[in-house]
């Protein structure tokens, strides 16, 4: 059986992205790009939404050689075949179903892109085995977008593994579990 990664960038405000900030909010730096680049082989997952933003800079030749190069399934009903991005599935059924599947099946381990509404529905089913957060130290306030959080079920998370890249990007990585119930508590979470 394989492992499902969720996978994210944050702001310290939780956002994943902001107006007229530059990608990765301007602070990527060597130790950052260099632990990308350590990433062990496997299939990414996306949705329509990221498909499009990731497959755009792709196809702007902006540096994404490795991404190219990997297998990517992405879950989308208004996404039309043949895609343009390389080595690229369209999956038009239930995301849940064909990533449980997947987990089952594949060769590879599996790591979602973005995609915040994919990671959502794959947490709450239960499929996700580490949860990886990047925290970069700004607060976008007023600018960002793409709260990553919003509509989340509570979660409890063990921690796995942390570290600190170019002496300011917070990792921190996680076994989730959906939680019924707060902690100490028989009532159920509301949602």
């Amino acid at each position: 059986m394989q492992t499902l990664m969720v996978d994210f960038i944050i702001s310290l405000d939780g956002y994943g992205a902001a107006t007229d900030w530059p990608g990765l909010w301007g602070l990527g730096g060597p130790e950052y790009f260099a632990f990308l680049g350590e990433q062990e082989e496997h299939t990414v997952l996306l949705g329509a939404t990221t498909y499009r933003l990731m497959s755009g800079f792709a196809a702007d030749g902006a540096g994404m050689a490795e991404l190219d190069a990997m297998r990517k399934v992405v879950f989308s009903s208004t996404l039309q075949e043949p895609l343009t991005w390389d080595n690229t599935d369209l999956v038009a059924t239930d995301a849940v179903e064909h990533v449980r599947e997947m987990k089952r099946t594949s060769d590879l381990p599996v790591r979602t892109l973005g995609s915040i509404s994919l990671c959502r529905s794959l947490l709450t089913a239960g499929l996700v085995d580490r949860f990886r957060v990047v925290i970069f130290p700004v607060i976008t306030g007023a600018n960002g977008y793409d709260r990553i959080f919003d509509e989340y079920p509570g979660v409890r998370l063990e921690l796995l593994d942390h570290r600190v890249m170019d002496g300011r990007l917070q990792l921190l990585e996680y076994a989730p579990t959906v939680m019924d119930a707060p902690p100490g508590s028989d009532a159920p979470m509301s949602s």
